[in-house]
């Protein structure tokens, strides 16, 4: 591929693009560019260079990742790496790039949940995997019920004091750990910036938990992960499971899910999307950024068109 510039037009869009993320001086892409199944190490690079070249060209400057993604785990880290190097090394400053760690990532006691040794170790290798000095956000990827919340928190805030993140996000934790969390944080004046959760019009718990509210009362932002349902709220599976899908593949989406009902719901939000002169893909975005708090969406693709079409939600 040829050498690459970064348009030039990329922040001219930039009052539609950017939202604020809680209370701090980070704005956000209202869509970020997520890596966690289309950029593995089966996956073309070129291909998933061309969707990032994108993405960056229109504005898009949040890469979410996470120790663990791929597959296998690992590679969509190094795919970062080496786009970076090859595309982004001169983009660098404006690029927010996020990690996380969580998920069972090497064996043994010591490479899964929420210990000082494995967080403080995951991000080590994950700064090695993508060649840089630090990560923009870093992410405890899930509650852990056994290790001790302020162990897991106290290594959040070392790791931000020695300079290997610049922002703490927390990902799917309870409403009652994550009211903890922000106490304890702040009063070591490492705030969290953002908390991570599923959020799409086929799964509002978020919302009925009270999560959204707690997030918009304290001042943290607020980021979506799978807000297209793993694409059952794109056009996709109206007519069925296409072949190269991940329900049929058996992979993170069973073919249980798509029941008679749900099909139904679905065809009847396509054709409203369609009524309003979009796409369900749009309607399913826009929604869910109209939602309390919400700062960005993360979208994957494997294509870049794909992504590009979830640009238009923007606008």
């Amino acid at each position: 591929m040829d050498k690459y510039t970064a348009s030039p037009a990329r922040y001219d869009e930039a009052d539609t693009i950017y939202r604020r993320c809680g209370n701090s001086g980070i704005l956000l892409p209202k869509v970020s560019l997520g890596f966690w199944q289309n950029f593995g190490a089966e996956a073309s690079y070129d291909n998933c260079r061309e969707i990032a070249r994108m993405a960056f060209d229109n504005g898009v400057t949040h890469f979410d990742l996470a120790n663990n993604y791929g597959p296998p785990p690992g590679s969509a880290e190094e795919m970062v790496g080496r786009m970076l190097k090859d595309d982004f090394a001169p983009y660098r400053d404006e690029l927010f790039i996020s990690s996380k760690a969580g998920y069972e990532m090497w064996p043994g006691p010591y490479g899964n949940w929420g210990s000082r040794k494995y967080l403080m170790a995951s991000l080590d290798q994950s700064l090695s995997r993508m060649g840089l000095e630090y990560v923009d956000l870093f992410y405890i990827h899930r509650y852990d019920p056994v290790t001790p919340l302020d162990e897991t928190l106290q290594a959040l805030v070392d790791i931000v004091r020695s300079g290997k993140a610049l922002y703490i996000g927390i990902s799917r934790w309870p409403l009652e750990a994550l009211k903890y969390a922000n106490s304890y944080l702040r009063e070591r004046n490492v705030a969290p910036l953002i908390y991570q959760d599923k959020i799409n019009l086929l799964d509002r718990s978020v919302e009925e938990e009270g999560k959204l509210d707690f997030c918009h009362d304290a001042g943290i932002g607020v980021i979506a992960f799978s807000p297209l349902a793993q694409g059952l709220l794109t056009p996709r599976y109206l007519n069925g499971i296409p072949e190269d899908s991940r329900m049929a593949k058996h992979g993170s989406l069973s073919a249980d899910v798509l029941t008679p009902e749900l099909l139904e719901q679905l065809r009847t939000w396509n054709a409203e999307a369609i009524e309003q002169g979009e796409t369900m893909v749009t309607m399913a975005l826009k929604w869910v950024l109209a939602q309390k708090g919400v700062t960005s969406v993360i979208v994957g693709a494997r294509t870049p068109e794909q992504f590009a079409e979830s640009l238009k939600c923007l606008y």
